[in-house]
């Protein structure tokens, strides 16, 4: 039987922050769509983030989920927003499809611990050794 340790980093939804602004941008009418789209975020956008994979669970009432494999990203590209307190970021994967992650808080922390463990899921493992076999 294969154990595989999988270490949660982070789990949970947008940044908070995000959510004010919008909200504060509100009154205005160029303001609304972002507002709305930041109650949608705010509601229904969740983040998994482990040391194997990233499961995104968003859209309309969260019907959507994407996981992605850490060992299949290629590029990660990020943006500060929200005076530097979230950020956005891109992750591109080997096939050159990109999966976004929106109002992520403490975004280059978590860019950070995506690119260590990448390296980490691109070294094969030995997962069992057997004893007593001749080579």
């Amino acid at each position: 039987m294969i154990k595989i340790n999988e270490n949660t980093f982070y789990e949970g939804g947008p940044a908070k922050s995000d959510l004010i602004i919008n909200l504060l941008a509100a009154p205005t009418i160029l303001g609304l769509p972002f507002t709305f789209a930041a109650l949608v975020r705010a509601f229904w956008l969740r983040y998994k983030l482990t040391n194997k994979r990233i499961t995104i669970t968003g859209g309309w009432f969260g019907r959507t989920k994407s996981q992605i494999s850490l060992s299949n990203i290629s590029e990660i590209r990020s943006v500060p927003r929200g005076f530097g307190s979230y950020g956005d970021m891109v992750i591109i994967l080997k096939d050159g499809s990109k999966v976004e992650m929106k109002s992520l808080p403490l975004f280059r922390d978590k860019q950070k611990f995506i690119e260590e463990n990448i390296s980490k899921a691109t070294k094969p493992e030995v997962l069992n050794e057997v004893q007593g076999f001749a080579k």
